[in-house]
């Protein structure tokens, strides 16, 4: 009984060890179109634009992200903060970025209404009226841009099939083993799923790095407020353009964002987060997930076979596949600095990403910017404090 039950362990280790094989393919396949495919468009019309960034509190390098979308080779854009709080510390941030840049029209409406459980949509829905533009732009507060962002993104508006331009991102690690998890999970297993994603299906979803369309089409949806009260906005968002008809485009240019200074729980509290928000949107692609977790497949593989040769030979498949998808994804498509001296990390990333999917099932209940929220199909339903 026992050998029957390690033979049905061996042969499901090896189902998942070569399911993870085709998924490192693909993720490299789609990472070598991404390459062949960047640069290749001229920038075309560059239509004014609108850029709306809700906020709370202070990021790490907040003013450098602000500052960076000042200084935008670009003929004709706005910004505009959006908070909650009158007395939220991040206004003097904005407020010094309007003395630095006078001629930018840089503009902040503080937002009274709680219009829904997610905040940062209720302060859309509140800065949208101040917007002049028809294309518009959202992107997180801690987003930091290259001085040609703006040309590389919005002109794809201009084709009117496309509803929606997002971006690829790198993070970018403080000095605290859990901000360097993050950010290696973001560079090397994240990215590489977008891009994985693309070449299954057209992609159907947003990413908070940035969300640009048209008004017209956001209006089509029925505004901001139809997502109110979602924790994954960005996808919700993505989605809603998409059943429209509409395509949703993956920009060549990768934007940046700098994390905070994690502890282990901090950390784990984020990915439980995050981890949670994608399995109540895409509860197909979450269960999914189970056949990407190679390294672990590979070594379960090694330790019920009691280091077999073939198991020996299929984990080192596994390991050379895993670290050239990180490689090309993190290091040719991101240009991530940080990701050679933290690949030897990428085994333990991996292994605390199988738990976090893992624990992803075990509740509902989220901690968000402090507050704690109950989940349902992906909507944010408050706990009492």
């Amino acid at each position: 009984m026992i050998h029957l039950v390690i033979r049905c362990v061996e042969i499901v280790a090896v189902i998942g060890t070569v399911a993870s094989w085709c998924y490192f393919w693909l993720c490299m396949w789609g990472a070598l179109t991404f390459l062949r495919n960047r640069g290749s468009g001229s920038p075309g019309q560059m239509p004014p634009v609108s850029i709306l960034k809700p906020c709370k509190g202070i990021d790490p390098g907040i003013y450098e992200s602000f500052r960076s979308h000042c200084l935008q080779d670009y003929p004709e854009y706005e910004i505009i903060f959006g908070v909650s709080d009158p007395d939220d510390p991040v206004i003097a941030s904005v407020k010094d970025l309007q003395s630095e840049f006078p001629r930018i029209n840089i503009r902040l409406v503080v937002c009274p209404q709680i219009l829904g459980t997610n905040i940062k949509v209720s302060n859309l829905v509140q800065m949208l009226p101040q917007a002049r533009y028809e294309c518009l732009i959202v992107n997180d507060s801690d987003i930091r841009v290259a001085p040609d962002y703006l040309q590389r993104v919005v002109p794809a508006l201009a084709d009117q099939q496309t509803g929606m331009v997002t971006c690829l991102y790198r993070a970018i690690a403080e000095d605290s083993l859990g901000s360097i998890l993050e950010a290696l999970g973001v560079s090397t297993d994240f990215s590489a799923g977008v891009l994985a994603a693309g070449m299954l299906e057209e992609i159907r979803f947003g990413l908070g790095s940035t969300l640009a369309f048209r008004r017209s089409d956001l209006r089509k949806i029925g505004g901001f407020e139809t997502i109110v009260d979602y924790l994954a906005d960005d996808y919700e968002l993505g989605k809603r353009i998409a059943d429209l008809g509409q395509k949703v485009v993956l920009s060549d240019s990768v934007v940046e964002t700098h994390l905070p200074a994690y502890d282990f729980a901090g950390y784990f509290s984020h990915q439980l987060r995050w981890s949670r928000a994608i399995r109540d949107s895409r509860k197909g692609g979450f269960l999914g997930l189970i056949f990407t977790f190679g390294l672990m497949w590979s070594v379960l593989g090694a330790i019920v076979s009691a280091g077999a040769s073939w198991a020996g030979g299929m984990l080192a498949i596994t390991l050379f596949l895993r670290y050239s998808q990180a490689w090309i994804v993190g290091v040719s498509i991101l240009e991530d600095s940080q990701v050679p001296a933290q690949l030897w990390l990428l085994p333990l990333r991996d292994l605390m990403a199988f738990l976090v999917w893992i624990a992803s099932f075990a509740g509902n209940t989220i901690t968000w910017r402090g507050a704690r929220f109950e989940l349902k199909d992906g909507k944010l339903i408050r706990l009492p404090e």
